[in-house]
């Protein structure tokens, strides 16, 4: 059997969008800035595209501007607003368990001369709204906050933060990395007082490669790429079609039934749970994430685990994909006061609708083959 709980690495396609980027590139691969048919469908799917996104947000398609990813998009979030307001301030606040495309972008920032406020967690990795609003001061342009954490899948009242940085310093902007948290959760930016909100396809059953942005009307940010003038200049190159149609349905579908899905995936997170909880020697640091299971494994590398599931057709991550073929230990499981016995024990299994329950009691039954063996063999 073949188990794949890697999806908050990346998922499977959908289908549907498989056979429209098939489509766009066979039959319809004109270039949306060609005055000529060709390029006019092509402008059609792009057009219909930020539709179908904005619908599911709630704002309008003029907001939404396309991007190679969810890294891309915090970059133009976090830079692009840094540079077109310095002269407002040069205070921003993050947290300590931001993914890497989020804090790397503030190393360069402070690298830049902008000061930068770390907020910590507490153990389920939650910040205190209290320290937020202790943390805003005039010169604040920025706060940027992650919605869902990719690592551990503890879930931020965004509501409620966007509702306090308005109050304390209305010029503020907020920006939220929300590439784990859309699609699994309804996002409301106009209701959230959200000003930026990035998105990355391949997490929603889309095509690797497209992502996006909202950019609320009228805040203040500068393009990162600058050339043709395409998205009115806001991301300039030639659009990515394919990846945008795809995204586009991507989106679409992974709302159409939403509440069943989400039941269904927050259903085989908690089989799973349950079932390993059972095992000796195991801690849980999962938040409330649907999706997100992170599992400590006592006396085990993680890395040694992960390929011993993968020899038995189980794959998993030992936190975020993006960092988890480095030696580092996580950010977030130091954030979040993980003793130095789980440090490098913990793996993530991430769900979708594509996996079932007969998966989960596949990988329970592997790890209860495994672990002892493991254990027995690791040096102390």
């Amino acid at each position: 059997m073949e188990a794949y709980f890697d999806n908050g690495a990346t998922t499977r396609v959908f289908s549907q969008v498989k056979d429209i980027m098939i489509k766009v590139m066979g039959e319809d691969y004109g270039n949306p800035s060609s005055m000529h048919m060709k390029g006019v469908r092509a402008e059609q799917y792009v057009k219909e595209a930020k539709e179908n996104i904005a619908k599911t947000l709630k704002v309008e398609p003029k907001e939404i501007v396309f991007t190679s990813g969810g890294t891309e998009s915090n970059n133009m979030a976090l830079i692009g607003s840094a540079m077109a307001n310095i002269r407002r301030g040069k205070h921003i606040i993050s947290t300590r368990i931001e993914h890497a495309s989020v804090y790397n972008p503030l190393f360069y920032l402070e690298e830049q001369g902008f000061e930068v406020t770390y907020l910590s967690v507490d153990k389920q990795g939650m910040i205190s709204l209290e320290e937020l609003e202790a943390a805003i001061r005039p010169d604040t342009i920025l706060v940027s906050i992650m919605y869902v954490n990719n690592e551990i899948g503890s879930v931020q009242p965004i509501d409620q933060i966007g509702a306090l940085i308005k109050k304390v310093n209305k010029d503020t902007i907020f920006h939220v990395d929300a590439i784990q948290g859309y699609g699994k959760y309804d996002v409301y930016p106009k209701r959230w007082k959200i000003d930026l909100l990035s998105v990355s396809g391949h997490k929603i059953h889309g095509p690797k490669g497209v992502g996006f942005l909202y950019i609320k009307d009228k805040t203040k940010i500068h393009p990162l790429i600058l050339g043709g003038g395409q998205q009115k200049g806001m991301r300039s190159g030639t659009e990515n079609v394919p990846g945008i149609a795809g995204l586009g349905l991507a989106a679409k579908l992974i709302y159409e039934d939403h509440e069943s899905k989400i039941s269904y995936i927050r259903g085989l997170k908690e089989r799973f749970v349950r079932q390993v909880m059972e095992l000796p020697d195991v801690k849980d640091n999962s938040g409330e994430a649907p999706h997100i299971a992170s599992i400590s494994f006592k006396g085990v590398r993680s890395e040694v685990l992960l390929h011993a599931l993968e020899e038995k057709g189980v794959y998993v991550s030992s936190g975020s994909a993006c960092s988890s073929n480095k030696p580092a230990i996580s950010g977030t499981l130091k954030a979040i006061g993980l003793t130095k016995d789980y440090y490098d024990s913990t793996l993530r299994f991430s769900f979708s609708i594509y996996n079932t329950a007969e998966e989960i009691d596949y990988a329970v039954d592997c790890l209860k083959e495994l672990l002892p063996v493991l254990r027995r063999f690791t040096r102390r």
